[in-house]
């Protein structure tokens, strides 16, 4: 029962803190103009060449609508840019522009500090049981919901 307890006030916290922090990390005087939602299209944009809207929407598991409305918004300011594909014109297409680019090193560094402060912390043994944990937690939030 400790266990339970510990664990399950340990993910609430966790989750918690991941979401305020992130947000105030990557939302900064430069990047003031964009939402911590924003900055995850851009992540699901990725540095390739351009991804379908369909694409982006099921990567984040997000209605069309949805994705249109915050593709729109940083269309406005710059980060994105949208067309259409030229042997589809039903098929929209959006790549990240030079700032873009920019928002998208922003948020991965936040990660690789994260992650690199994590292993540095633990062996491998127990980096292997961290990632099959997770990896666990994954599988169980995908099957169940």
């Amino acid at each position: 029962m400790v266990a339970e307890k510990t664990l399950n006030s340990l993910l609430v916290e966790l989750f918690k803190d991941i979401m305020e922090i992130e947000e105030k990390k990557l939302i900064t005087e430069e990047f003031r103009d964009i939402t911590y939602n924003d900055m995850h299209v851009i992540e699901a944009i990725g540095l390739e060449d351009s991804k379908k809207m369909s694409q982006i929407a099921k990567l984040m598991s997000v209605t069309m609508g949805t994705l249109t409305k915050a593709v729109d918004s940083l269309c406005d300011k710059g980060y994105v840019e949208r067309k259409r594909s030229r042997r589809d014109k039903r098929v929209v297409l959006v790549r990240l522009t030079e700032r873009g680019v920019k928002a998208y090193h922003h948020h991965e560094t936040f990660h690789k500090e994260m992650i690199s402060h994590i292993l540095e912390e633990i062996d491998e043994e127990e980096s292997k049981v961290l990632i099959t944990t997770l990896s666990r937690l994954v599988d169980y939030f995908r099957e169940k919901y």
